[in-house]
């Protein structure tokens, strides 16, 4: 009797994983808008951005401010209204340690992203940050944002990473 009620639970389970995938894929895919506004000065960016980001399946709204100074200074796109430079975000505290990521504009769009520092309190979170990184990474250059999907075993990492990137963009007014 134990074995046939936790297959006909698992069963069960595995029918309504499969329905919730269905359903959520035939959501239609969300349209991004953002608004923003700032004011730039020599060698920093302040401003708010508000808007709403949706993927397949779900959204979120998010409003944020942020300030900061990049190294470098350069010219503002129509297309976004980013201003092209490398941005660093701040750096988000994890119980695993830090982690601090840099991202490159040009053009409008996001051309790279690096982790300037990633989790080290450890070993074993040495090596889920530097199997995170890259995907995570790969990820935001194919969205051109900082709404993606984290990195399954390593949620305080991919938090963090996504966290501290969001910081950079809003500096970039992106």
């Amino acid at each position: 009797m134990s074995a046939r009620a936790t297959v006909g639970g698992a069963v069960v389970s595995g029918a309504i994983l499969a329905l919730g995938w269905i359903a959520g894929a035939a959501v239609p895919a969300a349209t991004t808008s953002t608004v923003s506004s700032g004011t730039t000065s020599t060698g920093s960016t302040s401003g708010s951005t508000s808007g709403s980001t949706g993927s397949t399946g779900s959204s979120s709204g998010s409003a944020s401010t942020g300030s900061g100074s990049s190294g470098s200074s350069g010219s503002t796109t129509a297309t976004t209204g980013a201003t092209d430079g490398t941005y660093t975000g701040s750096s988000v505290g994890t119980r695993f340690g830090n982690v601090q990521v840099q991202v490159t504009i040009s053009g409008g769009a996001i051309t790279d992203v690096t982790a300037v520092h990633l989790t080290d309190h450890d070993g074993k979170s040495v090596q889920i940050s530097n199997r995170a990184a890259p995907i995570l990474a790969q990820e935001v250059l194919s969205a051109q944002s900082a709404n993606v999907q984290m990195v399954s075993g390593a949620t305080y990492t991919s938090r963090a990473y996504l966290e501290s990137l969001q910081s950079a963009l809003d500096q970039a007014g992106f």
